[in-house]
């Protein structure tokens, strides 16, 4: 049999014999001119080749992928089975209007008792403002659209002007900005605003589409080959219910990396230590939310790129159920690891926003047969009940496998706090094949990426990139037809694994991230940095739920000894949003208590 490494089928693994293995990605970290040189060396024929086939090698994805035989078939996208119906939710109706959907959601949350916010004590902790705050503002008079609307263009003015630039925004028109507050001031002195999100600023991630603004995906051509004439699926519905749009947030260039690096605008800062990375690769979403700036975004995440920036940013991030949002619209529609989703500073908040935006494609109901969309009825006597016969999964040698045991330990003690205060069982589990899983990953969003890049590459845009991204694309072009397939083998394989996992439990709980907010080094500003060794711990735990497109969510537990977020993840069932979103809503009570950023901007009471 030679070198071939034989897996037996996946129903036949004995979990017992499961061995953790903790993984350190072998690759140099570089960053300056080590960083251009090595782009050169990649690019080159016959010399980048063969760099590659030897990293590969030493990151074991040849002896996968090409030396071992996967008994299953492929599975090219996510098959899930029929679910059980969820218990004390509300169902959505994701043909119906969406702002029928968020009033519906709105009557779902627990009461709003406006004084506690407008009392003028200044000795109550830190607390971000809701979407239901700059409602009540709203239609009390305390404020207008049109009035927190300069506050928050003043803001995004100063960003823009910073020496290094560290935007928050690509893509910034003030006056469309103004004009859509004054159309929302007039629906609220008219009496009739469009939903609770009317007048609620939102920023758009620079690869979801947002009229009348180019969807660049961080780069600097994109506009070149690819025009925007109308809104993205999820945006117009958002539209409907009268979010106003500040513009197109930045990014890491195309997605491809997990710090938010840029250097083509320039490098979102983490609002919490300004010589910190946001995390990415939705930098830009998470920090103008963790800024104050606006209540919401919506970022892309294909392989943690909403749930790493929000852990690393101290704020709230869903990723939905594959296909659960409608992805027209956006650079990465067609791919099978990629969702669209909403980063907040609350689990209330992310409730409203997933809402309006829900909405699964025509041709995948047709395909996937998802189950009707629900939120949470967390006003149900039964919540606390429901809460109460949780089944938590925790692998714990996994858990543990953090950079810091800073991160650890806080996760641990809110899920102590969940046995404590609602009898949350936490159930020890194993996640087989984890090196498999991760290897899997990287050939399928590696390949779609390329696929969508390719011809614009061919066409001389490749050059153009960052240094980071043609690193990327230079390992993704070394990929086969048979790696790809190798990988959708591995994808069904592991598919099989999670679904009897969640026979056992009724979610996975990990660490978001396994590492906090890293440094910037000063010489990444100009030309960005290549570091797999923080890649590795960034994606240590998200991209179970990308291969697999199941629901995860990031909700803030607290801080590592620096003040730096830490953020607990929950992945659950295939369509399972609802029951995600109660268990989040739960954990973020447990833990109140909340940092004011060091860059923070209360633009409803500037």
């Amino acid at each position: 049999m030679g070198k071939k490494r034989l897996m037996v089928p996946a129903e036949e693994l004995d979990l017992s014999t499961v061995k953790y293995e903790h993984e350190e990605i072998k690759a140099p970290h570089l960053t300056g001119f080590g960083l251009k040189l090595f782009v050169r060396m990649i690019e080159t024929p016959m010399i980048g080749s063969l760099i590659m086939s030897f990293l590969k090698k030493q990151n074991r994805v040849v002896e996968l992928l090409q030396n071992t035989a996967i008994p299953e078939d492929p599975m090219f996208k996510p098959e899930f089975p029929s679910q059980e119906p969820e218990p004390a939710v509300v169902t959505l109706d994701e043909d119906g209007k969406p702002e029928d959907r968020v009033s519906l959601a709105l009557e779902c949350l627990p009461h709003y008792n406006h004084a506690d916010c407008w009392s003028g004590d200044t000795n109550l902790p830190f607390r971000y403002w809701k979407i239901r705050d700059y409602a009540h503002a709203y239609r009390s008079g305390i404020a207008t659209p049109s009035v927190v609307v300069e506050h928050v263009i003043s803001v995004l003015e100063e960003f823009s002007s910073k020496k290094p630039p560290t935007p928050l925004l690509i893509s910034f028109d003030a006056e469309e900005v103004r004009r859509q507050a004054a159309a929302s001031t007039k629906r609220f002195e008219e009496g009739n605003p469009l939903s609770i999100l009317d007048g609620i600023f939102m920023a758009i991630k620079d690869d979801i589409d947002c009229y009348p603004h180019p969807s660049n995906g961080g780069t600097t051509w994109m506009h070149e080959v690819r025009s925007v004439s109308e809104d993205a699926v999820c945006v117009s519905k958002l539209r409907r219910c009268g979010v106003i749009f500040v513009g197109k947030a930045n990014m890491h260039e195309m997605g491809m990396g997990t710090t938010g690096s840029n250097p083509n605008y320039g490098t979102t800062r983490n609002p919490h230590a300004l010589e910190r990375y946001t995390g990415g690769s939705s930098s830009g979403p998470a920090a103008i939310v963790a800024s104050g700036i606006c209540s919401a975004a919506l970022g892309t995440d294909g392989g943690g790129s909403i749930r790493i920036p929000s852990s690393l940013c101290g704020v709230v991030g869903l990723k939905t159920t594959y296909a659960r949002v409608d992805m027209e619209g956006s650079l990465c529609g067609g791919g099978t690891v990629e969702i669209i989703g909403p980063i907040a500073s609350t689990v209330e908040d992310v409730i409203l926003v997933y809402s309006a935006m829900l909405g699964s494609s025509l041709v995948d109901r047709l395909s996937l047969k998802p189950s009707p969309p629900r939120v949470p009825n967390l006003l149900a006597y039964e919540s606390s009940d429901i809460l109460g016969s949780l089944r938590l999964g925790k692998y714990t040698e996994w858990f543990n496998d953090v950079y810091s045991s800073n991160i650890s330990e806080k996760c641990d003690e809110v899920l102590n706090l969940l046995s404590k205060s609602y009898n949350c069982e936490v159930v020890e589990i194993v996640v087989p094949e984890l090196h498999e899983m991760r290897t899997a990953h990287l050939v399928s969003i590696g390949s779609e990426c390329l696929r969508s890049l390719n011809p614009d590459c061919e066409d001389g845009k490749l050059e153009r990139l960052t240094y980071d991204t043609r690193i990327s694309m230079a390992l993704f072009r070394s990929f086969t037809a048979a790696d790809y397939v190798a990988a959708q083998c591995l994808r069904r394989r592991m598919m099989y694994h999670l679904l009897e996992i969640f026979k056992k439990v009724d979610f996975i709980v990990t660490p978001t991230t396994g590492m906090t907010a890293p440094v910037i080094p000063p010489s990444a500003v100009e030309d960005g940095e290549s570091d797999m060794q923080v890649t590795g711990y960034l994606m240590r735990f998200v991209l179970v739920a990308n291969l697999l497109g199941l629901p995860a969510i990031t909700v803030p537990v607290g801080y590592d000894k620096q003040g730096l977020p830490i953020g607990l993840q929950l992945i659950g069932r295939p369509w399972a949003e609802a029951s995600l979103l109660r268990l989040a809503f739960a954990v973020e009570e447990l833990c109140p208590l909340k940092k004011k950023p060091v860059s923070f901007y209360d633009v409803l009471r500037s």
